[in-house]
């Protein structure tokens, strides 16, 4: 596991994300040179901000378009042709700024040529991922201390496809505990230091996933593996690492005081609010169009009739009521607290066609310029709604001390939530997001957005 800002990517990830991005560098020299020698005159040397631009703008489509998930679902034809797609677009991007500022980018062939030798590169290079992620070589090798829950939770693991980047080498009981049926091929009996094992089988990572494992020998034996390099952690921050989110079912108080993040200091909070004013200004300059299409659309819909706007209440940060903005999608709009339905009745043709391209949440960038809302947050629920689900479900008001979003990480994780069942597993990514917010995690949100709007996912 690479970590980056309380994000971690899998080794294979890491190693893939640099190998591409050194090969979209090489491409743009390439294609320079292959320009060159085409017509001497038609080309500048390349420049550092060129490249940059290049490889920025790819990669950027890339993560749009899931290439770097952790557990992408989909074959080899599946991959390749999302990546298809994915440098398509971004060649029409780069062909705009090349419009736009023709003085600062590559020249139109130089761009062409740098984009086919791009395509090239990164089939093989994926490819040959495909076939060599699973590899040894990329894996963590983890015993783990509690054959019951530790063979309970990595099968769950295994049946999600969150396993890239581990093997696990062996379980170990702790404290008389009843071994069954699990993963007998992989049992390993404490009948030495536990460092001994752990030096026999070259282990990366201790995963502790029974309480037995508090006892003063183990303690000691988890210190000495430690002080040996061993990284040791405990199940439910494994999880959390592998998974993108936190489990409910595992989590307990101190976890919460203890663990590394839930953090808000001023300066993070600043450069977010500058952010979030600067984006949102220049999305809705570029946007602007589009909305008042939007808007021309409802208003002949309705005849003139029904309002362009939806206004709700809901909650904020700090649980602080604020209004919220929208296109109006739906007929008879109110605010009574009820979730969309798939084929919701109430939604108008017009209203349909947004929520499906999310653009009826365009108005939404006038709460994040008055603060009450941010780009990336939790996603803001009305205040019946909260009081009901923060009764039942632990934690449910902690989402609510940081700033609600336009997108989220639960947007971007799960589908759209209809239900107070859908509302406990997406808390699990929001606490995620509050745990570890940071300025990369938004970066990587934001683009996974680009994914959820091409692909559709999640709208009613």
């Amino acid at each position: 596991m690479i970590r980056f800002s309380r994000y971690y990517i899998p080794a294979p990830i890491a190693l893939l994300v640099l190998f591409e991005t050194g090969l979209l560098f090489l491409s743009v020299k390439l294609g320079l040179l292959v320009r060159l020698s085409l017509d001497q005159s038609a080309a500048a040397p390349l420049s550092v901000l060129q490249a940059f631009l290049f490889v920025f703008v790819m990669q950027g489509m890339l993560v749009a378009f899931g290439l770097y998930r952790r557990a992408f679902r989909g074959g080899v034809e599946v991959m390749l042709l999302r990546l298809l797609f994915a440098l398509c677009l971004g060649l029409v991007a780069l062909m705009a700024l090349f419009y736009a500022f023709p003085d600062l980018f590559l020249k139109r062939g130089a761009v062409a040529i740098a984009f086919v030798f791009a395509l090239v590169f990164l089939v093989l290079v994926r490819i040959g991922f495909f076939r060599l992620k699973q590899h040894r070589v990329f894996q963590r090798r983890l015993l783990v201390l509690g054959v019951e829950q530790g063979a309970r939770e990595f099968g769950r693991l295994r049946r999600n496809n969150d396993w890239l980047g581990v093997e696990i080498v062996a379980f170990v009981p702790v404290h008389e505990e009843v071994v069954g049926d699990y993963a007998k091929d992989k049992i390993t009996v404490l009948d030495c230091p536990l460092l001994d094992i752990v030096r026999s089988q070259s282990i990366d990572e201790i995963v502790v996933a029974s309480d037995g494992a508090g006892q003063d020998n183990l303690v000691q034996d988890l210190l000495d593996c430690k002080m040996a390099g061993v990284e040791v952690v405990d199940i439910l921050s494994f999880v959390e690492r592998q998974t993108g989110k936190i489990r409910l079912d595992m989590l307990r108080p101190q976890w919460l005081v203890y663990s590394e993040g839930f953090r808000n200091s001023l300066a993070q909070h600043a450069a977010k609010r500058v952010c979030d004013v600067i984006l949102s200004i220049i999305v809705l300059m570029v946007a602007a169009p589009v909305m008042v299409l939007i808007a021309a659309a409802i208003w002949l819909e309705g005849l003139g009739k029904e309002p362009i706007l939806y206004r709700q209440v809901r909650v904020g940060e700090n649980w602080r009521l604020f209004q919220m903005i929208k296109f109006r999608s739906m007929r008879n709009e109110s605010d009574e607290p009820r979730w969309a339905q798939v084929e919701d009745k109430r939604v108008t043709l017009v209203g349909r066609f947004i929520r499906r391209m999310h653009l009826d949440e365009l108005p939404q960038l006038i709460n994040v310029l008055r603060g009450e809302m941010s780009l990336v947050g939790p996603r803001p629920e009305q205040a019946p709604i909260v009081e009901a689900l923060s009764s039942r479900i632990p934690y449910y008001a902690d989402r609510h001390r940081v700033k609600p979003g336009i997108t989220g990480w639960a947007q971007v994780r799960y589908p759209y939530g209809a239900s107070e069942k859908d509302a406990y597993e997406k808390l699990q990514y929001d606490l995620y997001y509050v745990k570890n917010k940071s300025f990369f995690l938004d970066c990587v949100i934001l683009l996974q957005t680009l994914e959820v709007v091409i692909f559709r996912r999640g709208s009613r």
